[in-house]
């Protein structure tokens, strides 16, 4: 194995260097690659800012095709989930711009430390009661996030659904790792209180991220690209 990959299980998997090299030379399936690799961090970062599912497909599906017109310009000073999650964000905002004709974004840029919340891992096998407990869990945690304000939500959203450290945070913010932690802290507060309002303490699963979804966006960029699976 070499130093541009890395081994997980029995499958060895491209770095961003090697994975980018083979984007450029026009390969199919190193698009794809990216694409998989990132769709949900892109899908849950955009959605934190404009808490619409339909809309947050159509920025990272945009985001995409932004960013491989311009990966000749990825150098590789920060990783590759962080540079697609800046161009991701950024057209999530424009595309807020849009939507809103006032508004104040300067406190986007002044967007709180604490475990990483687990994903579901429930199969078809699972007890269909437990499993409707959890969507309705799911759904009350999610709706809890959507309702904190936007200076919370992309904090919360980056670090505790998406799993980034802080240091990615401060890094796809522009603010410093001190602040995420302070507005993180924050985030999370208001988020218990208002599932304690309603259900008391809870186990927070939360966005899972369907596969249908995953495969959606990737095959319309894959086909706005001209590439045919």
């Amino acid at each position: 194995m070499t130093r541009s990959a890395a081994k997980m299980g029995s499958v060895v998997v491209p770095d961003d260097a090697e994975v980018v090299r083979r984007a450029l030379a026009g390969d199919p399936d190193a698009f794809g690659s990216i694409m998989r690799r990132h769709n949900r961090r892109l899908y849950r970062i955009a959605r934190s800012v404009l808490r619409d599912n339909s809309e947050a497909e159509d920025v990272v599906q945009e985001a995409y095709l932004a960013a491989f017109s311009h990966l000749q310009s990825y150098r590789g000073e920060s990783s590759l989930a962080t540079w697609l999650s800046r161009i991701a964000m950024n057209e999530a905002l424009l595309r807020l711009r849009h939507k809103r004709t006032v508004g104040n974004f300067a406190a986007l840029e002044e967007i709180t430390e604490a475990a990483i919340i687990q994903f579901p891992l429930s199969t078809p096998n699972d007890d269909p009661e437990r499993a409707m407990a959890q969507r309705q869990i799911l759904q009350l945690v999610e709706k809890a996030a959507d309702a904190l304000p936007d200076v919370y939500r992309t904090v919360f959203v980056a670090r505790l659904i998406e799993g980034m450290s802080v240091e990615e945070t401060a890094e796809l913010l522009c603010i410093k790792p001190e602040t995420v932690k302070t507005r993180l802290h924050r985030a999370r507060q208001l988020v218990r209180d208002q599932l304690d309002r309603q259900i008391g303490p809870v186990l927070m699963d939360a966005f899972p991220f369907a596969g249908y979804r995953c495969r959606r966006m990737t095959a319309a960029v894959m086909k706005r690209l001209g590439f045919v699976k």
